[in-house]
């Protein structure tokens, strides 16, 4: 395959140029201003388009096994390649969770029959309880690629501080779902004026804020790298930075729905606007855009998380919190973010594949000779409406707004795995 005529941007060096690009086996051949196409090579045009490494995404949800209604390695697959994604880590609240070998396996061995590269984290906790730790050298050994308590949050700190050293110990990044249930009474909204207006009390920012400053202690004490997971708090964001400054190996994830919206989408979109952490204030998600401007936030994740119409048109404080995002991910940065000058496209695609690379040790996020060809080719320029999703499942707020950035063609392995029509 030879990619002809794109804007090479490479975030691991910094570096953008005009280039052709030659793909043999799986692995890039080959990166020249002029590559001359054999009649045997299935050539793409890529003039006008952006030619990226393939994003990476540090925190989704394919619900498999244990809820094929929402989404599937499949379906979840099909809807990262949409997005222009190669490479998805999976988090461990399953149905059974994958607090065991056996189960953790059974996820890898069936990804393999997927097109992009399908990650497996291992739970910190079994059951997710908070209570018995999982023996995470087995779990590394047959595959893990982190740990995590994702949706729920580990409240022993105790219990946590273990797990952070075993986790150093390992080498392996553990995320955390910061949200102290003792100051929620109903999640997925914040505590604020639009709570007040539906009668519910909420869920207010110092039930994350008050775990991230514990965790970011722990991660000081610990050395461990420790992944801040969707934040959404202002002070949270200040947390971090400070802590980053006293040399704690902390990260953050930024997903696209706390940095393009704030709670007052809950006016407009009701359940499609319900998640955890919720939608806070605009104070807030300036915030996590100048984390993300200035290094404090340094991974956008989709927190893709899929839900049935059925489940999300209950009422509110019995629908189940999160929304899609693998197919809105980089049109949601580059609108919200690039286009309004906040980040260059550069650093926009740094905190979604060498970043998250870097983090999980996986040999991904570039573009160079000899490199894996995992690629996104995307008009950064293009208007487009998202109206319908691979996935299996639509909880968007998102649907129907207009969007900057069209992924055209994503190419893992060597091979094209997803073609806009």
């Amino acid at each position: 395959m030879i990619i002809k005529n794109g804007l090479l941007v490479n975030p691991d060096t910094n570096t953008s140029c005009k280039a052709d690009i030659r793909i043999k086996n799986g692995i890039i051949d080959e990166i020249n201003s002029d590559i001359p196409a054999a009649s045997s090579d299935e050539c793409i045009d890529a003039e006008g388009l952006t030619i990226s490494p393939g994003l990476i995404d540090t925190h989704a949800h394919f619900r498999d096994p244990g809820f094929p209604h929402k989404e599937t390695l499949h379906t979840g697959s099909l809807a990262a390649a949409k997005g222009g994604f190669t490479s998805v880590i999976c988090m461990a609240n399953t149905s059974p969770t994958v607090d065991s070998v056996p189960v953790l396996q059974d996820i890898l061995e069936r990804a393999k029959n997927e097109d992009i590269r399908i990650f497996q984290t291992g739970t910190v906790s079994h059951g997710l309880k908070g209570k018995v730790p999982t023996d995470m050298t087995a779990l590394k050994e047959a595959g893990a690629c982190g740990f995590t308590d994702d949706g729920i949050p580990v409240t022993d700190a105790s219990f946590c501080y273990k797990a952070m050293q075993e986790a150093a110990a390992l080498d392996l990044p553990i995320s955390l779902h910061e949200e102290d249930p003792a100051f929620i009474q109903n999640n997925g909204i914040n505590h604020g004026k639009i709570s007040s207006q539906i009668g519910l009390y909420g869920s207010p920012a110092i039930a994350e804020e008050s775990l991230v400053a514990r965790d970011c202690m722990l991660a000081l004490r610990t050395g461990a790298h420790v992944v801040i997971q969707h934040i959404s708090s202002k002070y949270s964001v200040e947390l971090v930075r400070t802590f980053k400054n006293m040399g704690a190996n902390v990260h953050a994830e930024a997903t696209p729905h706390h940095f393009s919206l704030t709670e007052d989408a809950v006016s407009v979109h009701g359940t499609l606007a319900k998640m955890n952490p919720p939608l806070r204030t605009e104070e807030d998600r300036l915030a996590i855009i100048q984390g993300l401007a200035d290094g404090t936030i340094d991974i956008i994740a989709t927190d893709h998380a899929p839900h049935s119409a059925l489940e999300k048109e209950k009422p509110f404080p019995d629908a189940p919190s999160g929304i899609i995002g693998l197919e809105t991910a980089l049109a949601l940065g580059i609108t919200t973010l690039v286009r309004e000058g906040h980040l260059s496209l550069t650093e926009l695609l740094e905190k979604m594949t060498i970043n998250p690379a870097r983090l999980y040790h996986l040999p991904y996020g570039k573009i160079a000779k000899g490199s894996p060809a995992d690629l996104v080719l995307f008009d950064p320029k293009e208007l487009w409406i998202p109206k319908e999703y691979l996935s299996l499942s639509s909880n968007s707020p998102f649907t129907g707004r207009e969007l900057y950035g069209k992924v055209r063609y994503t190419i893992c392995r060597g091979k094209l795995v997803y073609t806009a029509s």
